[in-house]
């Protein structure tokens, strides 16, 4: 049954944060942090159509989509791994399943890693963190990482346009599903932006080669505390191709891993397959 996702804004540590929530305030909750050059709207349709058996909490980050651009914030993954853990406290919510899509998935692993005992389960979908399975576009970006760092910022800046955000949602998929990828993807996502935050988007960029660093201790993490998961994955992802859902596994053998034909925004062209696959596992690790 199809629920009313409600729109909402609050005030975090003085920043305006807009939110997009559906859902009973007493049932089970799903974090949706979003991923690069999206927002919450990423998650809109999903949202609505589990609402009637969990609480769906999706805020834009600090810079991004309807939210704030305050200066001092810490506008990278540690940074918005901070927010999303004052957002959650600010809400008063206890125990959470967690949906990890795009960066979003590494910002929340940094937040699951610090409070192990919330995490309910997770939902994994084209996130990637293992350095051995990334997909060949981003040999591109470790190219650019290689450069001294002005010059790589810069390089990256050159990359935050409108025809890279539309680049980015296409991302891959075949002449068949890119007629399912509104052009509303990149052309609201751009509107949305500024020369400040062209420049956040930049740095957050740059953020992937420390992030890289990193992908050890989201493995280690998940080898540790072997939360319930399921992996719904596109491989059509010229970023995160089959091999990396597939590497999952290692640390993770008894996460349900699904395959479907489609590429990086499985939200927007297999919505009803993601659906049914989140509801069955939900039901069965975070019910109550």
């Amino acid at each position: 049954m199809k629920t009313t996702v409600r729109h909402s804004r609050l005030v975090l540590n003085g920043t305006d944060v807009f939110y997009r929530e559906a859902g009973s305030p007493g049932a089970p909750v799903l974090l949706l942090p979003h991923g690069y050059p999206s927002s919450s709207y990423e998650f809109r349709n999903f949202m609505g159509a589990l609402g009637d058996r969990w609480r769906l909490l999706a805020p834009d980050f600090p810079g991004t989509g309807y939210s704030a651009t305050p200066q001092g914030f810490d506008y990278s993954f540690t940074g918005y791994a901070d927010f999303l853990q004052r957002f959650l406290d600010h809400l008063g919510v206890g125990r959470f399943a967690l949906y990890l899509h795009d960066f979003g998935s590494q910002i929340g692993l940094r937040l699951a890693m610090r409070v192990p005992q919330r995490i309910a389960a997770l939902i994994i979908q084209n996130g990637d963190i293992y350095e051995d399975a990334l997909g060949p576009k981003y040999e591109g970006l470790k190219q650019v990482f290689e450069l001294p760092e002005d010059h790589a910022r810069r390089e990256l800046l050159q990359h935050v346009t409108k025809e890279e955000f539309k680049a980015e949602f296409l991302n891959d998929v075949g002449p068949q599903l890119a007629p399912l990828l509104s052009p509303d993807l990149w052309e609201l996502h751009w509107a949305l932006m500024t020369e400040r935050r062209r420049q956040i988007a930049a740095d957050v960029l740059f953020g992937l080669k420390e992030n890289l660093n990193w992908f050890p201790r989201y493995q280690s993490y998940l080898r540790e505390h072997r939360p319930p998961a399921l992996i719904v994955w596109g491989p059509q992802d010229g970023y995160m191709p089959q091999a990396s859902a597939r590497a999952y596994l290692r640390d993770l053998p008894d996460a349900q891993l699904h395959l479907l034909d489609g590429g990086h925004w499985l939200l927007e062209t297999h919505l009803d397959e993601v659906v049914t696959l989140s509801r069955d596992f939900l039901v069965r690790h975070h019910a109550t």
